[in-house]
């Protein structure tokens, strides 16, 4: 019901672009909130993107707005994250995260949301 499978992570130069994909299981996606988050080493899991399961409205953290894109197709079961002008602190893992609550408001709190991908490595480099 609650499986999320991400790719798309990698190997990118400082200023290029990635695109991360998140694959739901279950018909019962598109009512759900979306979220990206992200780990990098020694640090905390912390909030990437947002969106509602319209696609009417999404959220991001501030050093992302402007350079990454969340968008989802829900006849695909899928959300993803357009990441351009990628700089090395962009450097994680990234994490798709399932909100089933069917709130209005999209959440950046981590434990609003029930289902979790394995992860999917981003690594920018210089």
């Amino acid at each position: 019901q609650g499986q999320l499978v991400e790719s798309g992570g990698g190997l990118v130069e400082a200023g290029g672009s990635l695109r991360l994909s998140c694959v739901a299981s279950g018909r019962a996606f598109s009512r759900y909130n979306m979220g990206w988050f992200r780990q990098a080493p020694g640090k905390e899991r912390e909030f990437v993107a947002a969106i509602r399961w319209s696609g009417t409205s999404t959220y991001y953290l501030d050093s992302v707005k402007g350079r990454f894109t969340i968008s989802r197709d829900n006849a695909k079961n899928t959300v993803y994250l357009q990441m351009n002008s990628l700089k090395l602190e962009d450097t994680a893992v990234y994490y798709c995260a399932a909100d089933p609550g069917g709130s209005l408001a999209v959440s950046s709190h981590s434990d609003q949301y029930r289902y979790w991908g394995q992860g999917t490595q981003v690594t920018v480099s210089s």
